[in-house]
């Protein structure tokens, strides 16, 4: 689906987005979660898997056919702005030229928000953006699906919701899941791999090689401070 091979990425301006030599190998069908601490480099590397910047130096190959993104929905647009849910989805399906009109009703049905298509875009809660949002990234019938931070904003209600359904789509439906987390316990419960960057370098592992290895060693830390 995805490799990564000795990729490098500088840039010059503050803060410095830098990534060293990552090694990465996404297989068709795996969940991923790119964790690691504010500026470790996981904004940046989903940058370059979408193709929105270049590496300074090394190969970055995908397969995947179809991408579907899911900003953070503070990304996403003014709340002020009198937009509909159907307009919304509406505009995305014509960006995508795509014809049936009937794909926007059966993405909003797949995360349950098929009462809200008349709805006001800035009068949804955080969690049913997020929803929507997630609607729209599948109205293309995406192969990966990459997620930029998705319980940021939402409660903890919807973020179970939210969760579910992605876990739901990745092993049901096979499709390819890449969301940089700073939900560790969503991490851990849903994550078929872990992607731990530290200062802009990576380590690949497990949920249960993550909770072992960084998790319990931080815990240890924090009680003897």
């Amino acid at each position: 689906m995805i490799k990564a091979d000795n990729l490098f990425f500088s840039y010059t301006g503050l803060p410095p987005y830098v990534l060293n030599g990552i090694d990465l190998d996404i297989k068709d069908g795996e969940y991923i979660s790119v964790v690691g601490e504010n500026g470790s480099g996981k904004t940046t590397l989903m940058r370059l898997i979408l193709k929105f910047i270049k590496p300074t130096k090394g190969d970055l190959i995908s397969h995947s056919n179809r991408i579907g993104y899911v900003p953070q929905k503070n990304d996403f647009s003014n709340s002020n702005f009198p937009i509909t849910v159907y307009e919304t989805l509406n505009s995305y399906r014509k960006l995508l030229k795509i014809k049936n009109k009937k794909v926007i009703l059966g993405s909003l049905e797949q995360v349950g928000m098929s009462d809200f298509t008349a709805s006001l875009m800035g009068s949804l809660s955080g969690g049913q953006t997020q929803k929507i949002l997630i609607a729209r990234a599948l109205m293309g019938d995406p192969d990966l699906l990459i997620l930029d931070e998705p319980s940021t904003g939402v409660d903890v209600n919807s973020q179970k919701e939210i969760y579910g359904f992605l876990k739901e789509i990745n092993r049901k439906k096979g499709i390819t899941i890449v969301s940089v987390e700073h939900n560790l316990e969503a991490a851990i419960s849903n994550s078929t791999l872990i992607y731990h960057l530290t200062a802009g370098q990576g380590h690949l592992c497990t949920p249960e090689q993550y909770t072992n290895e960084y998790l319990k060693n931080n815990r240890k830390d924090d009680s003897n401070v």
